[in-house]
């Protein structure tokens, strides 16, 4: 059982781990402490994959304090050899006495084989699984448990739950500082989705544009991912202007979808094609998340219109709603946030309130799937 300064050591770990978040994409977010009586002598996080991880951080600001002493991490060591090595090793060599994890890492590669090499040589573990650890890699848990990332549905509505006017017009629903939040989340993502339609309409680029999120001097950028059928998209639109797009169809054999796939191909975007699903002419929205996830994606920003919100909400390929919702009304002709057609409250789609936070003069709030 973990005592009060356990549980503090292993928050400061964590809070260690926040450091990483716009930047250790694939990899999960990590943070080590080096504490030996009552002290902590080294610190640590992983910045980027490839890059050493946060307990050979802490061991080296540690030195040979090191030797007999605690190691407090928010994640499992790693027991594999990767772009870095083992860091299960690197602790039995430098004479840590004990580990306290916060989480069994779910990675096959690990999964208790980490702590079982450090009980092996000696080491003393203790091996809890904090909700604060599975919550700062909830994407990192889900598409190694899952096959997919964690879906992230965000939207800027009215009280009355409309995005759009019926002729389109959506700019602005929300205020600048409503608008300037949702960098935050475009930040944390590691990819982001939207539609054909909304690329035609409004034409956004989906970057991160703050330089607050920029890592060492690197603002990452996450992969745009268009959903696109019929390949409308065009070569010049803005979500395809930075390196780091990829338009998801489906197959087709007409001149006009193969000149298109050319056209997009020439000017550098990565085309997967996707085998359309039971309804004909989409594309299959579950196989998609799976591709992602195999390419490392860990969670998944959704920006689209009322369509495509609304498959992944009808499909229950969704995990949480991040909400905007701005003191207007846009009556009854404006669009929906969802195409969604329940016709019984006992479809409805549910969800657990998290948190709820005034954003400038907007209201945001977070519901995560019942």
């Amino acid at each position: 059982m973990l005592s009060n300064l356990d549980r503090a050591f292993l928050d400061a770990a964590l809070a260690l781990a926040e450091r990483g978040r716009f930047s250790t994409t694939p990899n999960p977010r990590v943070g080590a402490l080096i504490v030996k009586d009552g002290r902590v002598v080294g610190r640590g996080f992983h910045l980027r994959a490839g890059e050493p991880h946060a307990e050979a951080h802490a061991l080296a600001e540690a030195g040979a304090r090191a030797r007999g002493a605690t190691c407090y991490v928010s994640l499992e060591p790693c027991a594999h050899h990767g772009r870095t090595p083992p860091c299960a090793d690197a602790l039995i060599a430098e004479g840590i006495a004990q580990v306290v994890g916060a989480h069994r890492d779910p990675n096959p590669l690990v999964a208790g084989q980490g702590y079982e090499r450090l009980r092996a040589a000696g080491v003393a573990v203790t091996a809890e699984d904090l909700a604060a650890a599975r919550e700062i890699n909830v994407g990192f848990f889900s598409r190694l448990e899952r096959g997919r990332p964690w879906v992230r549905l965000k939207v800027a509505t009215s009280l009355d739950g409309r995005t759009a006017m019926a002729t389109g017009e959506s700019r602005w629903i929300t205020g600048e500082a409503a608008r300037d939040d949702v960098q935050y989340w475009r930040a944390t993502s590691c990819a982001i989705l939207t539609g054909v339609g909304t690329v035609l309409a409004d034409d956004p680029a989906l970057t991160v544009r703050a330089d607050r999120f920029a890592v060492a001097g690197v603002l990452r950028q996450p992969l745009r991912v268009i959903v696109d059928s019929q390949l409308r998209t065009p070569p010049d639109a803005k979500v395809l202007s930075m390196h780091g797009a990829l338009v998801a169809t489906t197959p087709r054999g007409d001149d006009e979808w193969i000149a298109r796939r050319r056209a997009l191909e020439s000017a550098g975007i990565e085309i997967l094609s996707l085998s359309e699903d039971a309804a004909g002419a989409r594309v299959p929205l579950a196989p998609l998340l799976a591709a992602l996830g195999q390419r490392g994606i860990n969670e998944l920003l959704v920006e689209a219109g009322p369509t495509l919100v609304g498959a992944l909400l009808e499909l229950d390929l969704w995990d949480e709603l991040v909400v905007y919702i701005a003191p207007k009304l846009l009556g009854s002709r404006a669009r929906p946030f969802a195409e969604l057609p329940l016709a019984h409250l006992a479809d409805a789609r549910a969800g657990r309130l998290v948190e709820q936070t005034r954003i400038g003069d907007d209201l945001r709030i977070r519901i995560v799937r019942a």
